[in-house]
């Protein structure tokens, strides 16, 4: 039990303790570092606070017991390993303290470096760094030195203590305009001297205290500052765009500085195994001399490629490269590396699976496995829906009448038009307003998170591939260039200059995400080749795109192994044709209710209007060939595969004019003297069918059974052109689906009515019908045993289980308080957009159980836009469900889906 207890409370690690499978525990950061170092590389020595110590921290709002002795016994090892101790004033031992929770975050959480750093030991970092005072390096040593520190007290005071960092910010340049300069490398060690007295100032304005000259209190009040940030609002709503659960907490990483602003043998960078944003093998990413890593991916100065590397230090890049292959060869997948030079010394200060862009993610996939380091399984674990669904999204047509003004980066791929914005609240505010908007900044940086999330692309003038912008950018999928430097961004005055124009807030610009091209003016779009390749109309040459074959190659095996069919729901010809090309295995929902509009409202009125029988049979009969021939349409198309017609859903009043706009119309037209005998029975008609709240009135079945002949019509229509299909060599297999069904005696009356027509009509044809129901009321999924004994199938109706089981109206509360919700942390998700598990899903493994438990051979299936949700799609195979129905765009997803679904639960992959 001892043993136990005091397992329990350790919670500080040293990296040779750890390894990247302990990712729970002492983060992604923490436990790659920890790997690195297993694997003999140079990893600057440091150790790590675990998960387990922020969550107790955060539960109590204290440091828990013992974790302070940890931490004092792993930094006396550390002082003792690199022979310096922390804040030393001669030789001074500095650390840096960064974040890292098991799902990367990047730019969400806090870093501070150079921790240790006083106004004593400022000095003994110079001689450190150059030798003695007056000596060749003195200088250089000298500015180092308080860079550095300048560099502490802007990282501190803003991370830890909220100083306002556009002060630091405005400080640095005011400096820089009076040294005449716009680089920061012009400003020498009496300037930064200055500028340090200058944050000092700010500091203690801002705080009330002076800037902390006690190493540990520094290192200490950094390490609470690191555990607080996992819940500051830009952490909060990062995991909430990505789905992170809240409840991980962060590790906190404390490690010895090594130093890439050391002079111009110094630098850092950063390194991806293969180009993240299309997939191509080769040499990726950035680096910059004289620098520290906190330069390159805030984007303050340009960087060069890391090509350049080889002629700037040959014997770090030839290592650096080395060091590549063996992390992808070990890790089996692009790998995300952050390096520092110093002085001529490479250490590897972090890897990670790096993130990358939707085409990225197929085509490296495809790659891994003929390379023979991952198999098809794993390829598709490694794939998503929503990456495939990004690769739908259309693309640039271009021709001679558009010429880029501009060419950035092309940090995250897509084509993206929109208004252009200079702030993150402004481009909240106008895409709330449904505007498409391009976020345009200098550089972007965490508080820009919000703006990110709303606007259509983003588009910077600093920065390259591994900028915060084209970081966070490729991992939501959204358009971005950077490093566009022709741009001259003025942000106070909501303006760009670009090619002697200027472009003000509200013009509109497109961006290229693929090519780093940027255009004045609306560009027009078109399909993507991926959408060319389900549809069948891809250019020939084309075929053996990169992209193009390894989308083929996965989904050729998703298909293979997954269980869950794939279904379209599908209204028309035209739809049911697009759907097959998709790839649907029939349709899953076909909605009679749309066949009542257009030109056919005129027969509906009739319907509504009919005051006797006679009438009332002579409307139905005028809709039952229309019906007919619309379906014949569709099973044509269907070609033998399951239709599932839904009867009339809806209430009829919804195929008339408003209430309010009827009696307008009826009044100005008694005003004007008309003949409105007709409009006033319809306005008489529409008062006498008002319902307050229709969702829940006379609906679905309740309107088949209340209106005579409604429903034999069209099981008449559907059941004749089932068999005027058959009669000319097609095939059709119509499944009738009765709605809104919350008893089982509803189904049961109109099953009997059903059979009776669909035995007159079939005859010797051959033509089985089946005859089911939507499970949509939460009383159907509690009785669905009942149920099962009268129905030969269910279909899930998730969109309305969803709405009655919450007590949600649909076209309500999505705008009226969603956002609150989400913004409290009530849904990680809307519930109309991905299953409630817990509640609506809970209903439907209910339902799923006791209908098969009734009726072992009942067909269960999904006809909500839960369908085609990826993560709703691995909930459908768990529960057992036949197959998924979703609109046809969407059907590739679902499939993709299905098939990981399949993988994943039969852990069959290579992992």
């Amino acid at each position: 039990m001892a043993a136990q207890q005091m397992a329990e409370s350790k919670y500080v690690y040293d990296f040779a303790e750890g390894n990247k499978d302990l990712k729970d525990l002492l983060g992604g950061k923490g436990a790659n570092l920890a790997e690195m170092t297993n694997l003999g590389l140079p990893v600057p020595p440091g150790f790590t606070i675990s998960t387990e110590a922020c969550k107790a921290y955060l539960a109590t709002g204290r440091e828990p017991d013992g974790l302070a002795d940890q931490i004092e016994a792993h930094l006396e090892a550390l002082e003792r390993e690199m022979g310096r101790k922390l804040g030393d004033p001669d030789d001074p031992l500095l650390v840096s303290v960064r974040s890292g929770a098991k799902f990367s975050m990047p730019g969400m959480m806090e870093t501070v470096l150079n921790v240790g750093l006083n106004d004593r030991s400022v000095i003994g970092l110079s001689r450190q760094a150059g030798g003695s005072a007056g000596s060749a390096g003195s200088a250089g040593a000298d500015r180092f030195a308080w860079d550095s520190y300048r560099r502490l007290i802007q990282m501190f005071g803003k991370t830890v203590c909220e100083v306002p960092g556009e002060e630091f910010e405005h400080a640095i340049d005011e400096a820089k305009r009076a040294k005449g300069t716009t680089n920061d490398l012009d400003l020498d060690a009496d300037d930064l001297r200055g500028l340090v007295d200058t944050f000092k100032k700010i500091f203690a304005k801002h705080t009330g205290r002076e800037f902390p000259q006690e190493p540990r209190e520094q290192l200490d009040l950094a390490i609470r500052a690191v555990f607080e940030s996992w819940n500051a609002e830009r952490a909060v709503v990062y995991r909430r765009q990505e789905r992170i659960p809240a409840d991980l907490g962060t590790a906190v990483n404390v490690v010895a500085m090594v130093f890439g602003n050391l002079g111009p043998d110094s630098g850092t960078g950063v390194a991806f195994t293969r180009d993240p944003a299309s997939g191509a093998q080769g040499i990726y990413g950035d680096y910059l001399a004289n620098a520290q890593g906190e330069d390159v991916v805030a984007g303050i100065r340009n960087t060069v490629p890391l090509q350049e590397l080889e002629r700037i230090d040959k014997k770090s890049y030839d290592e650096l490269l080395s060091y590549m292959a063996r992390l992808e060869g070990h890790y089996k997948d692009l790998c995300d590396i952050e390096f520092t030079i110093e002085r001529g010394k490479l250490w590897m200060l972090q890897t990670r699976v790096g993130k990358r862009t939707a085409a990225a993610a197929f085509v490296i996939a495809g790659q891994l496995v003929d390379e023979g380091l991952i198999d098809l399984d794993e390829a598709l674990h490694r794939v998503t829906g929503a990456q495939l669904a990004q690769l739908m999204f259309p693309r640039f047509k271009l021709d001679h009448e558009f010429e880029p003004v501009a060419k950035g980066i092309g940090a995250s791929p897509g084509a993206a038009v929109g208004k252009v914005v200079f702030s993150s609240p402004r481009a909240v505010e106008l895409a709330a307003g449904g505007e498409a908007v391009i976020l345009v900044r200098r550089e972007t940086n965490p508080d820009d998170l919000n703006g990110m999330i709303a606007a259509q692309g983003i588009l910077t003038s600093r920065g390259g591939k591994t900028s915060h912008a084209a970081v966070v950018a490729r991992g939501m999928g959204k358009t971005c260039v950077s490093g566009a430097d022709e741009l001259d961004v003025d942000v106070p005055a909501k303006r760009f200059t670009v090619a002697g124009q200027t472009v003000n807030e509200g013009d509109v610009v497109s961006i290229d995400g693929t090519t780093g091209k940027v255009y004045l003016g609306e560009v027009p779009v078109m399909p993507s080749e991926v959408v060319q390749y389900f549809e069948g109309t891809l250019d020939p040459e084309q075929a053996d795109d990169p992209l193009v074959r390894a989308v083929h190659r996965i989904m050729s095996h998703a298909d293979a192994k997954r269980r869950l069919r794939v279904r379209a729901n599908a209204d028309t010809g035209a739809d049911a044709a697009r759907a097959r090309r998709f790839g649907a295995e029939g349709i899953g929902l076909c909605r009679t209710e749309h066949m009542f509009l257009g030109d056919r409202r005129e027969l509906v009125e009739r319907l509504i209007l009919a005051g006797t029988d006679r009438e009332r049979e002579d409307a139905l009969a005028a809709l039952l060939p229309l019906q007919r021939a619309d379906f014949i349409e569709i099973f044509r198309e269907m070609a033998g595969l399951p239709v599932t017609v839904r009867l009339i859903d809806p209430p009829l009043h919804e195929f008339l004019p408003p209430l309010e706009q009827l009696a307008v119309n009826v009044a100005v037209a008694q005003e004007r003297g008309e003949d409105v005998a007709k409009e006033e029975a319809l306005l008489a008609a529409v008062r006498r069918m008002h319902e307050e709240n229709p969702m829940l009135g006379l609906r679905g079945v309740r309107l088949g059974l209340v209106i005579p002949g409604l429903f034999a019509m069209q099981v008449r229509a559907i059941t004749e052109a089932a068999v005027e299909v058959t009669r000319v060599g097609g095939s059709a297999c119509p499944e009738i689906m009765v709605p809104l069904v919350g008893a089982v005696q509803e189904l049961e009356t109109v099953r009997a009515e059903a059979e009776k027509i669909i035995a007159e009509v079939v005859g010797d044809s051959g033509v089985e019908v089946l005859i089911g129901t939507m499970i949509e009321v939460p009383r159907a999924a509690l009785t669905a045993g009942q149920i099962a004994e009268a129905a030969q199938f269910f279909s899930f109706g998730t969109n309305d289980l969803t709405q009655m089981g919450w007590g949600f109206s649909r076209d309500d509360v999505e705008g009226a308080f969603f956002w609150r919700y989400l913004e409290l942390g009530i849904f990680g998700i809307s519930p109309f957009e991905s299953i409630d598990r817990d509640g609506v899903g809970r209903l439907v493994r209910i339902a799923a159980e006791e209908g098969r438990a009734a009726r072992p051979g009942l067909k269960l299936g999904v006809c909500g836009e839960h369908g085609g949700d990826p993560d709703s799609v691995h909930f459908f195979h768990e529960v057992g469900l036949d197959y998924v129905s979703c609109s046809p765009f969407r059907v590739p997803v679902a499939r993709l889906e299905a098939g990981r679904a399949a993988v994943e639960t039969s852990g069959s992959d290579s992992r």
